[in-house]
């Protein structure tokens, strides 16, 4: 890790879960700075066509500014359902649009999608369950990006909750639950891919739960910024992903 503290940035779709970012930062800690902005989402709901307008490059580049009042090493779409639902190649796109706007590098711009296909390769799993807070159509859309980067899902559930303002609202317990009870036996990780979920303060606990790696979409998109800035020291208390070295982790290419 360079000396000087790591600072990255993040466009938040709305308003539902972004306090587990300033979260992410305390337990993230050595001097590492999380900016978070929010982006315009229009209308707040889990449908491809909301989707694909929420993750347009207008309201994108429209938050841009803010977010870059201060340098940011590495800058990520903090945003699960508005990547993928592009496709492989539209999300690639979404990035490379994102870093061009950003001025910065394509090595250090992201969104939470690709950040769960880096976080499966980096833990070396495979074999995946999907416990999604999205309708079907749309989880869909996620084991098919994930399929595209290599992965096997093994088990989808879809809970079917349209907006992001109703996901936030779950609880520990719910949340927890969500994971335990859409496990498979043959699943090496279990995904919660929504960043309209709360995860922050579970993530040992959901791990636990299970037995197994968790993915949650608030965590893998603070740890896809911090080791596209070169951060990748490892850190407990924030699951299995965080405490991966420098060292043990494997050569990720970029999205674009």
């Amino acid at each position: 890790m360079s000396e000087k503290a790591t600072r990255v940035g993040f466009l938040y779709p709305g308003h539902s879960a972004e306090d587990d970012y300033p979260r992410l930062e305390r337990m993230i800690g050595g001097g590492a700075k999380l900016t978070l902005v929010h982006t315009d989402i229009g209308t707040d709901a889990h449908r491809p066509a909301e989707l694909l307008e929420m993750g347009a490059t207008h309201r994108l580049r429209a938050s841009l500014g803010e977010l870059l009042q201060q340098p940011q090493d590495a800058i990520v779409w903090a945003c699960t359902s508005a990547s993928f639902i592009f496709g492989p190649e539209g999300a690639k796109q979404q990035v490379a649009e994102l870093a061009e706007a950003a001025g910065l590098p394509v090595e250090r711009t992201s969104s939470t999608s690709f950040a769960f296909a880096h976080a499966v390769q980096a833990l070396g799993v495979r074999k995946l369950a999907i416990a999604a807070t999205y309708p079907d159509d749309v989880a869909d859309y996620f084991v098919r990006f994930l399929e595209a980067n290599g992965a096997e899902v093994v088990q989808l559930s879809a809970r079917g909750i349209i907006t992001a303002a109703e996901v936030g609202t779950l609880g520990r317990e719910q949340v927890i639950e969500l994971a335990r009870s859409n496990d498979h036996a043959d699943a090496d990780a279990i995904l919660l891919p929504d960043t309209a979920l709360h995860s922050a303060a579970w993530l040992d606990d959901l791990e636990e739960a299970v037995g197994k790696p968790v993915l949650t979409a608030n965590q893998v998109t603070a740890w896809e910024a911090l080791r596209l800035a070169g951060d990748s020291a490892p850190r407990e208390g924030l699951g299995s992903v965080f405490r991966l070295s420098r060292q043990a982790t494997p050569h990720i290419p970029a999205a674009v």
